[in-house]
């Protein structure tokens, strides 16, 4: 058993190793998972969650790491989430995003943290919610979420953070896909990465014209940027701050970044209790309630849904 207070008070102190024993107990679903959020919780809700998403191949971790060096040049102290695919072999993350963000490794105001999937969908690890409160809880400024880049259904990343970065690259035919995706919808800012080869300012325009037909906004109300980039050699990046700097105070002064958080942890209550209960229904089978309802519905006693309203009725109520 680790000693939660220990490794919170040391967290608290930027040690490294204290950062990453929590997020393993996070993780790993740890018996003291409850004390570890207990103990983060009036610690956490300072930092700046950005979300970066995209297909692959549109220089994710490069830009990610380009906004690394660009918030550290202005002292702040950065974490890294990178939910890598989980390996088919043992079911962890594959790290190739923090082989990327080497460069960083030795830097005591940056932590970095591959996360596995593990065959969630969305583009996130399951866990990333939490992950991303043990990073805010140990002084962190801006917490950059890197999803694993799973195409269509990586969406989820606009309810983790305050505000996404839609990466795309020119050749890829990612304005089709974004359009296809939905990620239209969820982008609060656009880059088109790799913007130093033909056609970038064909897919900037296509993006942009996508952005105009699918406007349905108010005076005052936000439209996304799109800002070219070439991460690899660092270029853009500063614009991208920018933007996102931006976007941070617009939510400030609106109170939309207030309410983006409270749904952010309306979100993490539901899927903690849905998980729950989940739990507890998966210890039914063999049980003689379900055996009971299963058979009053093959009797034609009882419809599916009104048993499923008397299982939830006795699990919540037992």
């Amino acid at each position: 058993m680790q000693d939660v207070p220990t490794l919170v008070a040391q967290a608290r102190e930027g040690r490294p190793r204290a950062v990453a024993r929590l997020i393993s107990l996070v993780e790993g679903a740890s018996p003291q998972l409850r004390e570890v959020m207990a103990a983060l919780a009036p610690l956490a809700g300072r930092a700046y969650v950005v979300g970066l998403t995209g297909s692959p191949g549109v220089g994710k971790s490069t830009s990610t790491s380009a906004l690394v060096s660009a918030y550290r040049r202005t002292g702040k102290r950065v974490g890294v989430l990178a939910v890598d695919p989980s390996s088919p072999f043992s079911g962890g993350a594959l790290l190739g995003d923090r082989v990327r963000m080497s460069d960083h490794a030795s830097d005591p105001g940056v932590y970095i943290r591959s996360m596995a999937t593990r065959g969630h969908l969305g583009g996130l690890a399951w866990a990333a919610p939490q992950a991303i409160r043990v990073l805010d809880a140990a002084g962190c400024d801006v917490i950059l979420v890197e999803t694993v880049g799973v195409g269509q259904s990586e969406v989820e990343i606009a309810s983790q953070a305050d505000t996404s970065v839609v990466l795309l690259a020119p050749g890829m035919g990612d304005g089709i896909q974004a359009a296809k995706a939905g990620i239209l919808e969820i982008g609060d800012v656009y880059v088109v990465n790799k913007a130093d080869r033909d056609g970038a300012d064909a897919t900037a325009r296509e993006l942009n014209h996508m952005l105009g037909l699918g406007e349905s906004r108010g005076p005052g109300d936000w439209r996304p940027p799109i800002v070219k980039t070439v991460a690899a050699r660092g270029e853009g990046i500063d614009e991208v701050v920018e933007a996102l700097e931006k976007h941070r105070a617009w939510m400030e002064e609106r109170g939309v970044l207030a309410e983006r958080r409270a749904a952010r942890a309306a979100h993490e209550v539901e899927a903690i209790a849905v998980t729950a209960l989940r739990e507890r229904i998966g210890s039914l089978h063999g049980d003689r309630r379900l055996s009971a309802l299963a058979e009053r519905i093959v009797a034609g006693e009882l419809d599916p849904y009104a048993a499923a309203d008397e299982l939830v009725a006795g699990l919540t109520s037992g």
